[in-house]
């Protein structure tokens, strides 16, 4: 029976410029590897050994990106290791089998939030009606399944996020805010759903998980363990769950840690 290892990317594995938080002397600062081009530009990062540990965790165990990027935006990234045979994209609204997205699986998932929240339609008109030129950069629909703000963050009202965050739980969608993305979610469109499903296929008796922000602890808790950077929604928040390691290391390190304890987990069990 496979380990299961389903991991966030994005401030967890993988971290732009901005995120990297090198805060060591420079020469003391660890070799990166660029895993994400994006319009010809270096995007995303990971340091050298955290993609040995990578590579080394590909052949331990089975690994799944699990992320609330679109499938467009996920598959501009280039990890190493042996491709991934199963990845979650759109916050679980795709899941992707060698690269293609399961229908029966995106029908599923489609069917219940037309039963269980408010369209998107509705919030797609709030957030343009309320947000404010003055820090709004860009609005985005992803994937037709949730929205997306980007932002000047230094600009942005605390207040308003959190006044989005009340109205979007009236109508059962769920708001997180990551770096200078504001993101407004359905709650049935969930990881964690589409990681037991996968779990439910492969017949794993262990998964292991990581993320950093609010939509990730549901993807968390539905690990057998799992682990948190010192960084982001859940660490500000202090969350944490019996199950749950809460990690010092913030930035790029952090990214290196988590795929440490996921070799050590994958090998201890």
């Amino acid at each position: 029976m496979p380990v299961l290892v389903a991991s966030d990317l994005d401030r967890t594995l993988i971290y732009s410029a901005a995120a990297l938080a090198l805060t060591m002397p420079d020469a003391r600062a660890p070799r990166l590897l660029c895993v994400e081009v994006h319009e010809s530009r270096p995007l995303s990062f990971m340091t050298e050994t955290s993609a040995q540990l990578l590579t080394e965790l590909g052949d331990a165990a089975l690994f799944m990106p699990t992320t609330t990027r679109t499938r467009k935006q996920y598959l501009r990234i280039n990890l190493p290791g042996p491709p991934p045979k199963y990845a979650i994209c759109a916050n679980g609204g795709h899941l992707l089998v060698d690269g293609v997205s399961d229908p029966d699986w995106h029908a599923v998932v489609t069917a219940r939030l037309a039963d269980e929240c408010a369209p998107l339609a509705e919030v797609q008109a709030h957030l343009a009606a309320f947000a404010d030129p003055l820090w709004l950069r860009k609005q985005r629909i992803a994937e037709d399944l949730f929205a997306y703000l980007v932002v000047e963050r230094e600009l942005l009202p605390e207040e308003w996020v959190k006044e989005l965050a009340v109205w979007a739980e009236n109508r059962g969608w769920t708001v997180s805010l990551q770096g200078r993305k504001i993101y407004a979610v359905p709650k049935p469109l969930t990881k964690s759903a589409a990681v037991r499903e996968v779990a439910r296929r492969t017949g794993a008796e262990l998964t292991l998980g990581a993320g950093d922000s609010l939509l990730d602890a549901d993807l968390l808790l539905a690990a057998d363990r799992g682990w948190r950077p010192g960084h982001g929604e859940l660490a500000e928040a202090a969350w944490t769950a019996p199950q749950i390691t809460a990690l010092p290391e913030r930035g790029v390190l952090a990214g290196e840690r988590i795929l440490r304890e996921f070799l050590k987990g994958t090998r201890e069990r």
